[in-house]
């Protein structure tokens, strides 16, 4: 029995039958065309907070939050903390293209840092859907992937969504 074990190849038994070459490859991804304006989107969402991001390439591109309300201001004027404007700046900065691209973003919903957050994401997705070359870097930094986490309702019977209210014992 051991000899006829000895002879066979486990991999063919498998199925596993690949070259190592063709295995190691990632799969290639293609670029996603603009829309008919020459810009790319993407949406992203954090908590309660919502960016709809638009981009595309130009010299001396500028950043441009704009509200529900019609307000449009600069990244500095939106994100007062340098934390969340560095936030929401990231994927420019890991594929290098400051300054070499123009993002109108379209934010609502949530507080400050929620939406420096969802805005990276849609940064980071309207990029990648731009130049795919740029999708490992952005997946090593974090910046492909949803944050989940939201609140947990509040329950009836109780102060919160964990927390009872103080028990009395008479």
């Amino acid at each position: 029995m051991s000899s006829i074990m000895s002879n066979l190849d486990l991999g063919q038994i498998a199925g596993a039958e690949k070259p190592a070459a063709e295995a190691a490859a990632a799969p290639q991804r293609t670029a996603k065309p603009a829309d008919r304006k020459g810009w790319w989107w993407g949406t992203g969402r954090r908590k309660t907070a919502v960016a709809r991001i638009r981009l595309k390439p130009k010299d001396g591109g500028t950043v441009t939050v704009s509200r529900r309300d019609g307000q449009s201001k600069t990244i500095d004027e939106y994100f007062t903390e340098v934390r969340d404007r560095s936030d929401a700046m990231a994927p420019l900065r890991v594929a290098g293209l400051e300054g070499k691209i123009e993002v109108v973003a379209k934010i609502s919903g949530g507080g400050t840092m929620g939406q420096a957050q969802a805005m990276r994401l849609g940064l980071a997705r309207a990029l990648v859907d731009m130049d795919p070359t740029l999708h490992a870097a952005m997946r090593d930094a974090g910046f492909m992937t949803r944050d989940a986490r939201e609140v947990e309702r509040k329950k009836y019977g109780q102060a919160g969504a964990r927390r009872r209210f103080q028990f009395s014992k008479r």
